[in-house]
């Protein structure tokens, strides 16, 4: 195994996040254009570098709410309310930003940023170790011997860096069932129900009992009545929740190892941070 450390970055995960984070609400440049979100999703990016000290960076975004989910369950993220108007113009602009840094922004319309994510972190793991760096617990899918996912924590600089072990001491499980547990419980957040009356509790003790979802249907005649006669009520709702949750791996995009080495131009950077007042930044990684 060779020195690679590969940082891949949920772009969307990170720029809501410094939105909301109130220090950063009142950065405008001249003609009014807000930049608010954009200096603090460059904060959190560069104190992950400095943080991991990756050889190479990439980052992942959302290409429209249409999706593969969205056609398999109409109502999936229909509870989302629309992006602030002062956001919509810096989901561009922070692309160019990250060009501007010579990292690559990879998505791909009809998928999300996590099945992206999923998808390169894979093909990368066999050349070095990942670090997935995000705010989304569903991300812990994906960890495996050589592809940690980093959760940003309250405050600056504070993560919890899950590893197989970690995820199993902390959560109880393997990666593979978190996909499991979102199809017993579902998430709210994503707006799909799962089975109706099982919560994590529950779904955890069938997990830890059974393993897996068809581990838990070939043994239904061994399940408390009650929880026998929701799963068996839900059925088609189960299936349907563990496939919304999967992150697709196998996403056709392409992108050479190459040509995300961390390397900043640092001239022609420069110019695009001082057009936008964000030049102050660069001392965090200089």
């Amino acid at each position: 195994m060779n020195s690679n450390k590969i940082l891949v970055v949920d772009g969307m995960a990170l720029l809501f996040r410094a939105y909301f984070a109130q220090s950063y609400s009142s950065r405008r440049i001249d003609d009014g254009t807000p930049t608010n979100a954009i200096y603090g999703f460059l904060q959190y990016l560069f104190d992950a570098v400095n943080a991991f000290q990756p050889t190479h960076v990439l980052c992942c975004w959302d290409m429209g709410s249409k999706t593969f989910r969205s056609d398999l369950y109409p109502h999936y993220k229909a509870n989302r309310p629309e992006a602030p108007e002062d956001l919509i113009p810096q989901f561009s602009l922070v692309k160019d930003i990250v060009s501007a840094m010579q990292i690559p922004n990879i998505g791909l319309a009809g998928y999300e940023a996590d099945d992206c994510i999923g998808t390169v972190s894979r093909q990368f793991s066999e050349l070095g170790h990942v670090y997935i760096l995000t705010g989304d617990q569903d991300m812990l899918q994906l960890v495996d011997e050589r592809i940690h996912v980093v959760i940003m924590k309250k405050g600056r600089s504070n993560y919890a860096v899950y590893d197989l072990e970690l995820l199993k001491t902390d959560k109880g499980i393997q990666p593979f069932q978190v996909v499991e547990m979102k199809g017993l419980t579902g998430d709210t957040s994503d707006n799909y129900p799962g089975v109706k009356g099982i919560g994590e509790k529950t779904a955890l003790k069938l997990l830890t009992e059974y393993e897996s979802i068809d581990g838990i249907l070939s043994n239904l005649e061994h399940l408390p009545k009650s929880v026998k006669a929701k799963i068996e009520a839900d059925l088609d709702m189960l299936h349907l929740s563990r496939s919304l949750a999967r992150i697709n791996i196998e996403v056709p995009i392409e992108c050479n190892l190459d040509e995300c080495l961390w390397d900043i131009p640092l001239e022609s950077a420069t110019a695009v941070f001082d057009k936008y007042r964000l030049t102050t930044l660069l001392k965090l990684i200089s």
